[in-house]
């Protein structure tokens, strides 16, 4: 399919954060850009604000004669969409091109130089770090993110058109629409069960993925995953080292062995082993590319992260309030080790809302052992997100696994009141649900009473 031959784009599913980004792309390109969502976002509103029209009403009758036209219009959907959307069922039997968004990808990097980063935990991080890095080296690029980069206050760098930097995203195999020339893989670990059925099958996608390659294309591989490429690891034997770690002044001072060089007193601003090894990788796939070492020093210190990210919304010497969007084990995890090294001394109290009901079925175990390290734990409803309950899934089964006893389960409108009844000085919000719409009236509730 020829993108220039399209006049109008479709988005069925706008609010996505990936959605959205491909919006943003097709405005720049002069295109005309509408869309559906179930509900009103920030994300909808910035769009709106650029001259999108979005509504939220599943009706043909919402959306403007002209994208109803089946030759000038391409149709984008997110497989997040429930199958029996009116609007995507009537683009897909009248004759549409209805593409899904990895394949908009897809189409959108085969004629570029592509640098992928796939994982099960990092992708939005170390995309985000990649495509700064990339750009202030003056690489003419477009970097598609899963996140709002702090840098940039956008989910989408549009620096050129020669260079792509995407997120090769592992669900629903969407990963499999993208050729790269260099990617990454950051993890394997077992997610998306509802999809994949078994852990296995989840790692033979991503065998299928590193054959996906361009036939001169380079792999970077986090070592210890079973996988061939070019490996990188902190403080052990791999092609790219991050060493000599410090923390100076609350951020990471590192230095980087390369297969051809070492490069010293690399400052990096994000707190935890897990963004300091998407750090790492960014620069080894940046080096690789060929962009210079002492300008990617520079670049790296003047990257400011990704909103919900280990972000900081309040942060004084008698009080902080950390927002972060993990959602599985293993990411509570990589935050808790983040905290405990930001905040050794001090009580930690984390507010959770498990994201799907299939995840929380899955990891209930890992959930529970991973919440347990924090110093008090409470527990919001499991936010749906696609899926129908699932018959004795609950929070309150998860709060039955958990062994701290200093736990409970509250509702939205409570949190404010329990954080000012707990004595932690630090306190976080975990879950990619809709806990991050509550983070602003928290800040600004918390703010008004200390």
């Amino acid at each position: 399919m020829n993108l220039g031959n399209v006049h109008n784009v479709y988005f069925v599913g706008v609010g996505g954060i990936g959605m959205s980004a491909l919006a943003r792309y097709f405005i720049a390109a002069g295109k005309n850009v509408s869309g559906y969502d179930k509900t009103p976002s920030e994300i909808t509103r910035a769009l709106q604000d650029l001259g999108v029209e979005v509504h939220f009403e599943d009706t043909l009758a919402a959306i403007d004669k002209k994208y109803l036209n089946s030759e000038t219009t391409l149709i984008v959907y997110t497989p997040a969409i429930p199958e029996k959307n009116k609007q995507l069922t009537h683009f897909k039997t009248n004759g549409f091109n209805v593409l899904k968004r990895s394949q908009v990808l897809g189409l959108i990097t085969e004629n570029t130089v592509c640098l992928a980063v796939a994982g099960t935990h990092g992708k939005t991080t170390t995309t985000s770090i990649l495509g700064h890095l990339l750009a202030e080296c003056h690489v003419e690029l477009t970097a598609f993110l899963g996140g709002i980069s702090e840098n940039y206050n956008s989910n989408l760098i549009l620096k050129g058109q020669k260079v792509s930097v995407v997120e090769a995203d592992e669900f629903d195999r969407s990963f499999l629409t993208l050729s790269p020339d260099l990617a990454c893989i950051t993890s394997m670990d077992a997610d998306h069960l509802d999809i994949y059925g078994e852990a296995s099958e989840l790692e033979k996608s991503f065998v299928e993925f590193s054959k996906r390659l361009k036939p001169q294309g380079t792999l970077f591989v986090k070592k210890g995953l079973p996988l061939k490429g070019i490996t990188y690891a902190i403080d052990e034997d791999a092609d790219y080292v991050a060493t000599n770690i410090r923390i100076e002044n609350g951020s990471y001072v590192f230095d980087v062995k390369t297969p051809k060089q070492n490069i010293e007193n690399v400052l990096f601003n994000l707190p935890g082993r897990h963004n300091l090894s998407n750090a790492l990788i960014a620069l080894a796939m940046a080096v690789e590319f060929g962009c210079a070492p002492y300008s990617l020093v520079s670049a790296l210190a003047s990257y400011k992260g990704v909103k919900r990210r280990f972000t900081y919304q309040i942060k004084t010497d008698e009080f902080v309030f950390i927002d972060d969007y993990a959602h599985h084990p293993e990411e509570i995890n990589a935050v808790h080790q983040a905290v405990r090294e930001m905040y050794p001394d001090d009580s930690v109290l984390v507010i959770f809302q498990p994201h799907l009901f299939s995840r929380t079925k899955d990891f209930i175990d890992e959930f529970a052992k991973s919440l347990s390290q924090f110093d008090e734990i409470l527990l919001l409803d499991i936010y749906p997100a696609r899926e129908l309950p699932i018959e004795g899934v609950t929070s309150e089964w998860l709060l039955s696994k958990i062994t701290n006893p200093n736990k409970g389960l509250i509702q939205k409108s409570e949190i404010v009141s329990k954080v000012q009844e707990s004595n932690a000085k630090v306190v976080m919000t975990l879950g990619a649900g809709d806990i991050g719409a509550e983070v602003k009236n928290i800040k600004e509730k918390l703010s008004i009473a200390s």
